[in-house]
């Protein structure tokens, strides 16, 4: 290393200490932080506290649904398989929707996906969009959309919140389905 960008003093750092005094002083550092349930949530754009009910980690901790192997053995996928069955059943029993999908790794390819669908189900070609999903969400589903006959209706809100009232004077017969978040959860409904 070239003299000239070489540190000319020691460094500015505290001396050496012994584990139990370091762990005490990290331990004092960490104190210093606080949780996501500690305070309140002002990230927005769809990033909202959520809840999350204890039967999930029941669920989720059925010997049917995990098995000791790797991931990619056929016992695994079997689980994962049971599992979004038994999650897409239930929400299509209490919503009352055709269908769930489950089997998505993240909500933006989801909503793309349940608006490809909601297209080739009914055949109409525009999805209107609640202008609060998340803005990257949106990206995403144009992306998925731009070359294909299908156009995202952007509907406006009012005080952060879907404009019910500018839902209802978008949706027209070519309206194939309406895209709203609620929390962390993306709902849609296929019209007709």
């Amino acid at each position: 290393m070239p003299d000239a960008y070489r540190l000319k003093r020691p460094l500015n750092l505290p001396a050496a200490m012994h584990e139990l005094e370091l762990l005490t002083h990290l331990d004092s550092l960490t104190r210093k932080n606080h949780g996501c349930d500690e305070l309140v949530c002002f990230l927005g754009a769809g990033a909202y506290d959520h809840f999350i009910p204890t039967i999930v980690d029941a669920l989720a901790m059925q010997s049917e649904f995990v098995t000791a192997y790797t991931p990619y053995q056929a016992e695994a996928s079997q689980g994962s398989l049971q599992a979004f069955y038994e999650y897409q059943t239930m929400i299509c029993q209490l919503t009352g929707m055709d269908v769930s999908n489950a089997s998505l790794y993240d909500g933006a390819s989801a909503t793309a996906e349940a608006a490809l669908m909601a297209r080739a189900i009914n055949g109409r070609r525009r999805v209107l969009v609640s202008g609060a999903i998340h803005p990257e969400t949106r990206q995403v589903l144009d992306t998925y959309l731009r070359e294909l006959p299908v156009e995202p209706v952007i509907v406006g809100t009012e005080d952060g919140r879907t404009d019910l009232e500018a839902f209802k004077s978008a949706a027209d017969d070519d309206a194939s389905a309406v895209i709203v978040q609620f929390a962390e959860l993306l709902w849609l409904y296929r019209v007709g």
